[in-house]
């Protein structure tokens, strides 16, 4: 049983106000991306998505005469410290077990190594599933982070995300107790 849904953590206002900022239909897909590459590289799905819903919560804005600036913000962002945090204290504070808040914080915090020194990083498959799932939806300049979804329709696809993982999760509770 799952302490927090996605639905619990996108109705929040928290996560609105930031999903908004970094692109809602753009977390929707990259979660979508996650529940497939996790059950692909055997990663837990429920930690997956969530962190993939949550990857771009520490976006800002980088703005220049009213237009967006992708070079001050290929230059300067450090989103994924921000989102980090910001990840883990909504988790937290929607009754999320904090040793899975942490994974899914540090998944959201090394979904990128745009903010890094240049070099070779270490990560683990969770962290791994959500680089990848960030990157099959990417669009040049990112223009991802654009893209608009109504809110009813981000709800449903949200709801049945939620339920794919249900499913996915009671099959394989029935799967190892049968063994």
């Amino acid at each position: 049983m799952r302490e927090v849904t996605l639905t619990d953590l996108f109705l929040h206002p928290i996560a609105q106000k930031y999903l908004n900022r970094s692109g809602v239909a753009h977390a929707i897909s990259t979660s979508y991306h996650a529940f497939h590459l996790a059950i692909q590289y055997k990663v837990d799905v429920d930690l997956a998505t969530k962190a993939a819903l949550l990857h771009d919560i520490g976006h800002y804005e980088w703005y220049q005469d009213g237009k967006w600036d992708f070079e001050q913000y290929r230059q300067n962002d450090i989103h994924a410290i921000k989102g980090a945090e910001r990840a883990h204290k909504l988790l937290i504070r929607l009754g999320e077990k904090p040793t899975n808040a942490k994974q899914i914080a540090l998944a959201v915090l090394l979904h990128t190594d745009s903010y890094l020194p240049e070099g070779k990083l270490n990560t683990d498959d969770l962290q791994q599933v959500v680089k990848l799932a960030d990157e099959a939806d990417e669009e040049p300049n990112g223009k991802h982070h654009y893209r608009t979804i109504e809110k009813k329709l981000a709800l449903v696809k949200i709801k049945n995300l939620d339920s794919l993982i249900d499913r996915y999760l009671q099959n394989t509770t029935n799967l190892k107790e049968a063994n």
